[in-house]
């Protein structure tokens, strides 16, 4: 009995290239290359997941499931804050604040309007041994990605010795999502990239908080020192 042929399932590319081709025709230049941007999305998630790589399956997949509900940066931001006095205090919060409000600019408002289903894992024959819990939430974009790069920013440019461990720690757990089956390539970019956006408005927002209570102390102390001496 022939097994019925599996259709591919829409990438962001494919998504977006249906909203031009409304907007602007079927004959757009543009909805054809996000296609095929999409069928690259589509191929680089296949490869991944028949490539065989057993050495790496198992910490992939810890990686994955450390990072999940944020354990693993709000962990690291713990022992920031323990170890690296007023600065590592200070990088330990923007992180957290940081990946607050990503987390909420993600869940609640970019992944209901994208409405994107997660990969067929099954379809794509991803290795048993990689498979962490499959999430409700719809796939675009990688919310653990925007949590990783998100927190990244906000440590890296308080601690710069810690910049690029910290990148690459979150670029790993970005890649594990693949990996694991639970998203297209194209969901971690789109979600490293929010992430780090949003951390880097967060951060003005807090240097204008900062810069604003500094100015207040500054005029306190010009005011007390040309104020009269009592006595």
């Amino acid at each position: 009995m022939s097994q019925p042929e599996c259709k591919p399932q829409e990438t962001v590319g494919d998504a977006l290239a249906r909203r031009v081709e409304a907007r602007r025709g079927a004959a757009s230049g543009w909805s054809e290359a996000l296609r095929e941007l999409g069928a690259v999305d589509r191929a680089v998630y296949e490869t991944v997941a028949r490539t065989p790589t057993a050495e790496l399956d198992g910490p992939v997949r810890r990686l994955s499931d450390a990072a999940n509900n944020s354990r693993l940066w709000l962990g690291i931001a713990a022992a920031i804050a323990l170890v690296g006095g007023r600065r590592g205090r200070r990088a330990a919060l923007e992180g957290v604040i940081s990946i607050g409000v990503t987390s909420a600019a993600i869940n609640l408002g970019v992944k209901p309007l994208a409405e994107r289903a997660r990969p067929d894992r099954a379809g794509s024959e991803v290795f048993p041994v990689r498979h962490v819990r499959m999430p409700e939430s719809t796939s675009f974009p990688s919310g653990h990605a925007a949590s990783a790069f998100a927190f990244a920013y906000g440590v890296g440019r308080h601690l710069p010795g810690l910049a690029v461990p910290i990148r690459l720690l979150a670029g790993g757990v970005a890649y594990s999502r693949v990996h694991t089956g639970v998203h297209y390539p194209g969901d971690v970019v789109a979600g490293s990239i929010l992430g780090g956006g949003t951390a880097a408005m967060v951060a003005a927002a807090l240097d204008r908080i900062s810069d604003g209570r500094y100015k207040i102390r500054s005029r306190s102390a010009v005011a007390d020192s040309s104020s009269p001496l009592q006595g």
